[in-house]
């Protein structure tokens, strides 16, 4: 039986235990597709990464993205724990504030600002088109917005490494209280090649800890609700900042999430002026152990 380091992190949480779930193979050398593919549907974590030697000289790793049932090009949420990892195992260090991660999306840049507990890393997202944008975009959008109230802007299908569709909620208490049809929800994630619904609300609070309140529900991939997504987050970003471009909201902003199923996460959306969404918050490693695994 071999054995290899293996973290276990808290990705995006706001409190300890709030964020999403991430399974790390530290040094995934010498497994081969199908054995990565049956570690990630042992853990049965929404996605578990194994963390490669890079083949693309700009890169600072190469990682690989997989679900249960399938390997994925890139997510949110994955990259930014798997960013982590390396700094954490001590695999790369930062050029320029900057990590590259090499993933079936590309050689993407990992923003990497503070040390220690306070540091926070920030991917910069894949570049967002809108592909379809209104109420009326998809004979199913309807029905999977049953129950909810919508607000200013109008619903739109945002693509960009994932595809979602992104939909503003009346107010804060509208979207927490939502019971989502997540069956209708799913049927339109699958029509339109989509994960399904991020639906948003402008915050209710006063003390600015977060300026947006997120939900994104995921049945168009078998997921019922995320509780921290920095693709759906980072496609939120691209859409506001095409919509809303002189709103408060068009450089930045904090979210919070997954409050609605039990978590607690934030994430910190930075916003360039050339318009690049950069996606990330803090992640903390809850396990550093030894996996102890024939990968055969």
């Amino acid at each position: 039986m071999d054995t290899f380091r293996y973290l276990h992190l808290d990705v995006f949480a706001a409190s300890l235990g709030g964020g999403n779930h991430l399974g790390v193979v530290t040094d995934a050398r010498g497994w081969s597709d199908a054995q990565m593919q049956r570690f990630a549907r042992w853990t049965d974590l929404v996605e578990t990464t194994f963390l490669l030697p890079p083949t693309e000289p700009s890169a600072s790793y190469r990682v690989r993205m997989f679900t249960p049932t399938k390997e994925i090009a890139f997510a949110g949420h994955p990259s930014v724990g798997s960013a982590h990892a390396v700094l954490a195992c001590g695999i790369a260090a930062p050029r320029d504030g900057l990590l590259w991660q090499q993933c079936q999306a590309g050689v993407l840049p990992i923003r990497v600002e503070g040390s220690g507990d306070d540091r926070q890393l920030l991917l910069r997202s894949p570049a967002a088109a809108v592909l379809a944008i209104g109420n009326d975009a998809h004979p199913l959008l309807r029905p999977a917005l049953a129950g909810v109230t919508t607000g200013g802007l109008p619903p739109a299908l945002v693509d960009g490494g994932r595809r979602w569709w992104v939909v503003e909620c009346a107010d804060e208490a509208t979207l927490r209280s939502w019971q989502p049809d997540h069956a209708a929800i799913g049927e339109l994630g699958r029509a339109s090649d989509s994960m399904g619904i991020c639906a948003f609300a402008r915050s209710a609070s006063s003390n600015g800890n977060y300026q947006l309140a997120v939900r994104a529900l995921a049945s168009g991939a078998g997921i019922v609700e995320d509780p921290a997504s920095g693709a759906a987050n980072g496609l939120l970003a691209a859409y506001l900042a095409h919509a809303e471009p002189h709103s408060s909201l068009a450089r930045g902003y904090a979210v919070s999430q997954g409050r609605e199923i039990g978590y607690d996460a934030r994430l910190l959306v930075h916003i360039d002026a050339d318009g690049a969404v950069w996606v990330g918050g803090r992640t903390h490693t809850i396990v550093d152990g030894t996996l102890r695994w024939t990968p055969a």
